[in-house]
């Protein structure tokens, strides 16, 4: 298994995994749609990154780090394969992006959950991800919990 950085070759791996995710948990928002439908132009294009895990050729979890403001990035999009969950591949995930968003100098990162993913919000706590107030107009109506994560 290997990490690698977004390539367009995996632009429908990135969206069929957050849709598979989405539609078991709970449901595809329009921000959802932009985001997944052209990952290039509000990921990548804006400073952000898109990591995939690869079990020899099949992409089976990604995960993104999406441009909010000047150093500081929303960790979104992780989704890993049924067939591959409960094997520690999201902590997999998790440890590279946080580092390489330290090796950016990022200042911190965000995440916004659901208080109903217990799994999720376990180890975003691990990694050290902290609680913070949510706003009201937050991108995700199903968004519940906004955690943070200094990274300097």
């Amino acid at each position: 298994m290997e990490i690698i950085s977004f390539d367009p070759a995996y632009r429908d791996d990135f969206k069929n995994l957050n849709l598979a995710w989405l539609n078991k948990f709970f449901w595809v928002e329009p921000h959802d749609e932009e985001v997944l439908g052209n990952p290039e132009k509000y990921i990548i294009k804006t400073g952000g990154n898109i990591f995939f895990i690869k079990d020899k050729e099949k992409i089976i979890g990604t995960v993104a780090l999406m441009k909010i403001e000047e150093s500081v990035f929303e960790l979104t999009k992780m989704a890993i394969s049924p067939k591959y969950q409960g094997r520690k591949m999201g902590q997999k995930l998790m440890e590279h992006s946080l580092y390489f968003a330290k090796n950016q100098g990022w200042k911190y990162l965000i995440i916004y959950s659901n208080r109903k993913l217990e799994n999720a919000i376990y180890i975003y706590k691990k990694s050290g991800f902290k609680e913070i107030p949510i706003e009201e107009n937050n991108p995700y109506t199903r968004g519940d919990i906004k955690m943070r994560l200094d990274l300097s």
